[in-house]
């Protein structure tokens, strides 16, 4: 194989955000885990406008085990997602699909326990889809369209490309979870490259 060239990249450096395991609620089953009138506060803000990680967490109980001090991430959305690493999955007993945000048909459930109840999650348990949130400015500027499929070069002593990483709206970052981190010795806060489409 050829060595990579300059003009074989796009003229950007895009920052890495690592996403551990986490959780986003709706309103309905945030006030069954931590009761009425209880209010999500924040721990740090995130990369993205207007999102957190939350001080609250819970536990995920699985087929064939436990997860505990789940972080929740806010605002509160209209319909409750976990998001965990596959290494996360072998230890819950569950085989989720790797989708994009959202997408819920035919993911598996889970149980949550928080410190006012619990609930019976029915789905919504998925790998997130590696994605790409750019500006939509800057990617029109690259000529770069939301939905897009595109491939990311990682540098250095495991060095790889990644494919199939769907382009987002948001603040300029490539968002993996901490499998694909570590397989890639990526932290957040390191540099890749989108290679031409």
């Amino acid at each position: 194989m050829r060595q990579l060239q300059t003009n074989d990249f796009l003229p950007l450096e895009v920052p890495v955000g690592v996403s551990g395991r986490h959780i986003h609620l709706c309103e309905e089953d945030f006030a069954a885990l931590f009761g009425p009138g209880h209010e999500l506060t924040v721990y740090r803000e995130l990369g993205q406008p207007g999102e957190f990680a939350a001080r609250e967490t819970v536990t995920l109980v699985g087929p064939r085990g436990v997860l505990e001090n789940v972080r929740i991430l806010g605002p509160v959305r209209a319909h409750t997602q976990v998001e965990v690493a596959m290494t996360d999955s072998f230890r819950l007993g569950l085989k989720p699909p790797v989708r994009e945000s959202g997408d819920h048909d035919g993911t598996p459930g889970i149980a949550v326990v928080g410190p006012a109840g619990a609930i019976n999650l029915p789905r919504g348990v998925i790998l997130a889809a590696r994605h790409l949130h750019i500006e939509e400015e800057l990617a029109r500027s690259l000529h770069l369209h939301y939905d897009q499929l595109v491939q990311v070069w990682v540098p250095g002593i495991r060095g790889m490309i990644l494919n199939n990483v769907v382009i987002r709206s948001g603040r300029l970052e490539l968002h993996l979870d901490t499998d694909e981190a570590n397989a890639a010795l990526l932290s957040s806060g390191d540099k890749v490259k989108i290679l031409r489409p």
